[in-house]
Parts: structure tokens; C-alpha cells; sequence
């Protein structure tokens, strides 16, 4: 009879949340070990930008990042923000005397003057922020090409360095001033990240405002390519909601792999980590993953049918 018991009880632990769950992340992490994917060899500049703060910007560059690296693609994140947190997140120093996008934007650096290697991975460069930064929208303003700085400085690397690099993620403020503008100036494609509450909807229209603003003043090959769905909390309806909303208006460029609300991704950074360094096997190291490995295989896919 108690063995009986046990055996029911077995069976009820086994179907629990979170036994469900945990099957759930057995069975992802296997289907990305089986995973295959081809870079196309094209260098994809991309800005990551939503003007909304607290969406999940940085953290999504630098997981995104790391996941591609991860891919053995080679990645350089720069460092827009003069908050700097993608610098830290990546491990990479950059103190008030470090050489910064602030000197290439102002002072004309050569970009590869600036980049340092992160020590999670030899794939994964990052062109630091600093605290300089904070000023330059105001020195910005009496400049020669203010808008076009970034580019200037990104199409002299790739000159040189064509083959190098797979993706340049660019980390935005939030805001849309003129080191934004430098960002989508800079870029090719734009990722929307959009967070999965209320709030987060309000402001995309004023963001695609500006993007065509940019497309046609400033740089007509931008195009939005990308909006990734961010702190999802799969236990309320309104996530699902807002998911549905995103979805409905783009269903091409919004990327079926969702990212979750994740304590682990929120620590990682103050260990001057990407969550998949600090802890791979959380549910936010294993969904940047599944993103990183969704856009390669679209890029793929578009190349051949573009070839």
C-alpha cells in the first residue's frame, strides 16, 4: 500500500510545473546541441535600439553576443550607451582614461584603436563606453557630419577588416538623440527588443517614426529586420497579450523564440558576466541561444533566396 502511494506520488512530482519545466529545458538544450548552422561570411551591422528604458537593450546585445560567439561567429559590440554596462557586462575595463567610442566620434580614432577582446570568448570584441560619452550629444552638435561619425568609422573598419567579422551589434541609449541617430546611421538592420508589458507598445510608433526619418534622410538601407520579445512571464495573460499584438503587426521580423523573466540574467552583469558565461544552463542563457541560432538560419535562408 506505501509503496503504492509513493508511486502516485512519484507520478504527480513528475507532472508538476516544475518537473514540466525541467523537461522542458532538458529537451531544449538537447535540440541546440543538435542544432546546425551556417554563417553566410557577410559582415550584418545591426543597431539595438528602442528609445523605451528598462526593455532589455543591453541585456539583449550582450547575450546575443555571447550566444553568436558562442556559434564561432565573430562579434564586435559597440558600446553606445555612456551608462557603459555593456562594457561591464562583457568584462571589458572601461575607466574615465580608456580609449572609447567617445574618442572616435569626436576625435576621429580609428575604431580598431578602441576594440578590446572580451575574456568570456576570442570571438566577442567589444568597443568600450565611457563615462566621456555622457557629453558627447553636446560636442556632437557643433561637428562636421554629426550623423555620419559611426558610419565613417565602421565602413573604415570593415575596409580593412572585411572578412573578420560576422555580426557589429551596436548598443543604444535610451533615447533618440544624436547618438542614436550615429547607431542608425551606422547599421544595416535595426532589433527592436520589446518588452512583453503594457507600457512597451506606446512608444514603438514614435520609434518607427524616427526610422523613417533615417531612411530617408540619412541612411535609406536601414531596415527593421529584427524585434525580439523580452521579459515574458508566461503566468499572465497581458504578456501573451502584447506577444500577440507584436506578432500580429510584424509577423515576419518578430523572432518565435521568446525571452523569458530571468533572475539569472539579471545577475550575470554585476559579475561582469553574459548569463550564458555565469550560468549556461538557465532558462535566459539556453533562450538567447535558441534566438542566436534562429538568426543565423534566417539570414541563411534569406542569402540563398537571395542567391
Amino acid at each position: 500500500m506505501a509503496q503504492q502511494e509513493g508511486t502516485a506520488l512519484a507520478q504527480e512530482d513528475d507532472d508538476s510545473p516544475i518537473a514540466r519545466e525541467l523537461a522542458d529545458l532538458s529537451a531544449r538544450r538537447k535540440a541546440l546541441e543538435e542544432a546546425e548552422v551556417q554563417l553566410t561570411g557577410r559582415t550584418r551591422v545591426l543597431t539595438v535600439s528602442n528609445q523605451k528604458g528598462g526593455v532589455g537593450k543591453t541585456t539583449t546585445t550582450v547575450n546575443l553576443a555571447a550566444a553568436l560567439a558562442e556559434r564561432g561567429a565573430k562579434v564586435l559590440v559597440i558600446d553606445l550607451d555612456p551608462q557603459g554596462n555593456a562594457s561591464t557586462a562583457l568584462g571589458v575595463p572601461h575607466t574615465a582614461d580608456t580609449p572609447s567610442v567617445y574618442d572616435v566620434l569626436i576625435d576621429e580614432f580609428p575604431l580598431e584603436d578602441i576594440i578590446q577582446v572580451s575574456p568570456e570568448s576570442p570571438n566577442l570584441l567589444c568597443a568600450p563606453s565611457t563615462i566621456h560619452l555622457a557629453g558627447a550629444e553636446i560636442e556632437l552638435v557643433s561637428q562636421v557630419a554629426r550623423e555620419h561619425r559611426l558610419r565613417v568609422a565602421v565602413d573604415d573598419y570593415l575596409a580593412k577588416h572585411h572578412e573578420e567579422l560576422d555580426f557589429i551589434l551596436i548598443d543604444c541609449p535610451p533615447s533618440l538623440g544624436l547618438l542614436t541617430i550615429n547607431a542608425f546611421t551606422a547599421a544595416s538592420e535595426l532589433l527592436i527588443p520589446i518588452q512583453c508589458e503594457y507600457y512597451a507598445l506606446e512608444g514603438l510608433s514614435q520609434l518607427l517614426g524616427t526610422v523613417r526619418m533615417i531612411q530617408k534622410h540619412l541612411n535609406p538601407r536601414l531596415q527593421l529586420s529584427t524585434i525580439m520579445l523580452t521579459m515574458y512571464d508566461g503566468r499572465t495573460r497581458l504578456a501573451q497579450q502584447v506577444a500577440d499584438e507584436v506578432r500580429a503587426h510584424f509577423p515576419s521580423e518578430v523572432l518565435d523564440t521568446i525571452i523569458p523573466r530571468s533572475v539569472r540574467v539579471s545577475e550575470a552583469p554585476s559579475f561582469g558576466q553574459s548569463v550564458l558565461a555565469y550560468d549556461g544552463q538557465s532558462a535566459g542563457a539556453i533562450a538567447y541561444r535558441e534566438a542566436a541560432v534562429e538568426m543565423i538560419r534566417r539570414d541563411s535562408a534569406s542569402n540563398e533566396r537571395g542567391a
